[in-house]
């Protein structure tokens, strides 16, 4: 075992749990708001074309992160395997095991790929689009390009699942700094060109503008434009990435024949990351039924779920990151043998969360008027301030409990345990969320609230359900076996990563 991986594995598995958490969770939760920086630029930009490009976006964003959350569960098979591997000190695996995750997810990229571009207009059409419409072409086109540059997408998440896994989450937060900075670079001059770009105007570059134009005559790609930044900006991001992996750079060292699938891990990664793709999915088809529900009701009830859902992703951003962080060190602390740890890895980052959310909470309870004043003004919006208070007001008390919960399905996913983390979201989560909504909407007609109280019972539901497998315990005997076949350089008697501690 090499020094480097000596020290990335003791530092999770050895001494202090907290400190070596939060040196996990705080990149985590910067690359997150990153992120959110990447959908802020292209409406930003976007916007400046007129409502019907900014509602295109709107229309194309759904099925996009329908067909990413179907990559994003197999990258996560990446992060488990090499985190118990990291901790089992199977040194020897873990070139293999990232290969083979880039290798897979490469193929299911293209797979993927093609199949948005066919279907793209159907998938628009279902959530709500007209064909022949302005909005309908300018939302194909977006989700076409987007969906075109997914190998790129599904690259850069594999990198940053893989080197999460290992227990650096610094540099992936590094190369997203790079990506997003890329495409605020390039957003303003592929969207507008040298036309009505205010870009030139707040640096008193109007006569450069002019004398651009005049040379060009480019006024910019449009919408088209936001599309293509965002995969130049994201394949540029991926190059990088596996330039730092092949080349040793980062702690994993591959070599181009791990890249060459082998039956024995594709069926491993398969296993774990089908459950967690289906997860994603669904999270990301459950907003879509609950927008459509509300739509039922009115346009405000839509316009106060948009706005207080944009608020909870944010507030939401440090619970993402600390769940990544509980699926690492206990995916390494369970490869090691330390079931113990690994349990008292999910207790203190449920503490950690406590308290924050019983604060946050609230905050937002009292402070829920003013908090959706703050996304919209001007007439008519004092009944989505109305609907959006009384939103969060109902929400805001159980994001304690559903924190613990982020936290316990962090730990499930860490021991391999996908299939049961899929199961108690599908069921008890966004299930029982629609099944309350849709029969308080459609049977009942209470209108909104319903839909309101829909998503806190899900919450606490999903919580007891969680917190009743995790206390059952079977989720630190889930550990993933090291099979013999996985690399070129296994041995038969190579052993389990489940070894008592």
């Amino acid at each position: 075992m090499s020094d480097a991986s000596n020290g990335e594995s003791t530092r999770f598995t050895h001494g202090s749990i907290l400190w070596p958490l939060l040196a996990l969770a705080l990149p985590l939760t910067a690359t997150q708001l990153l992120q959110v920086a990447y959908n802020l630029t292209d409406t930003f930009w976007v916007g400046r074309l007129g409502a019907d490009a900014v509602a295109a976006l709107s229309f194309s964003w759904p099925p996009i992160f329908l067909l990413v959350s179907v990559g994003g569960g197999m990258t996560n098979a990446g992060t488990i395997l090499i985190a118990q591997n990291t901790g089992a000190g199977n040194d020897e695996r873990l070139g293999h095991v990232a290969g083979q995750t880039i290798g897979f997810v490469g193929v299911l990229s293209v797979a993927v790929s093609m199949l948005g571009v066919v279907f793209a207009p159907e998938l628009l059409h279902a959530i709500g689009t007209t064909p022949g419409t302005k909005v309908h072409e300018l939302a194909v086109t977006y989700t076409r390009i987007v969906v075109l540059g997914m190998p790129f997408t599904f690259g850069f998440y594999v990198f940053m699942a893989l080197l999460r896994g290992w227990g650096d989450t610094k540099t992936p937060m590094y190369l997203m700094v790079l990506s997003v900075g890329l495409n605020i670079i390039l957003d303003p001059f592929f969207v507008l060109g040298f036309t009505g770009n205010p870009l030139f105007g707040w640096f008193g570059l109007g006569g450069l503008q002019r004398s651009l134009f005049t040379t060009t005559g480019f006024g910019g790609f449009g919408v088209m434009g936001a599309a293509i930044a965002t995969v130049l900006s994201r394949g540029i991001a991926a190059f990088v990435g596996f330039w730092l992996l092949f080349g040793g750079r980062v702690g994993l060292h591959l070599a181009l024949d791990d890249l060459r699938l082998k039956f024995s891990t594709v069926e491993k990664i398969l296993r774990i990351g089908v459950p967690g793709a289906i997860d994603q999915s669904t999270q990301s088809i459950a907003v879509i039924v609950m927008t459509a529900l509300l739509a039922t009701v009115s346009t405000d009830a839509v316009a106060a779920y948009g706005i207080g859902t944009r608020f909870i992703s944010l507030v939401w951003l440090p619970t993402v990151a600390m769940g990544m962080s509980v699926e690492t060190v206990v995916g390494q602390n369970l490869g090691n043998g330390r079931r113990d740890r690994a349990r008292r890895t999910v207790y203190i980052a449920v503490a950690i969360l406590g308290v924050a959310f019983l604060v946050a909470g609230v905050l937002t309870f009292w402070f829920a008027r003013p908090i959706v004043g703050l996304f919209i003004t001007g007439s008519g919006s004092d009944a989505i301030i109305d609907q959006g208070a009384t939103f969060l007001r109902i929400v805001a008390p159980t994001w304690i409990i559903m924190a613990a919960y982020h936290m316990m399905n962090g730990a499930f996913y860490g021991s391999g345990s996908t299939r049961m983390a899929m199961g108690i979201a599908v069921t008890s989560l966004w299930g029982v969320r629609a099944v309350i909504a849709v029969v308080a909407i459609l049977v009942f007609s209470v209108g909104a609230t319903g839909a309101w109280y829909a998503i806190a019972v899900s919450n606490v539901t999903a919580a007891v359900a969680g917190a009743f497998f995790f206390f059952r315990g079977r989720w630190l005997e889930d550990v993933l076996e090291a099979d013999s076949t996985e690399g070129p350089d296994s041995d038969a008697d190579s052993g389990r990563l489940t070894d008592s501690q």
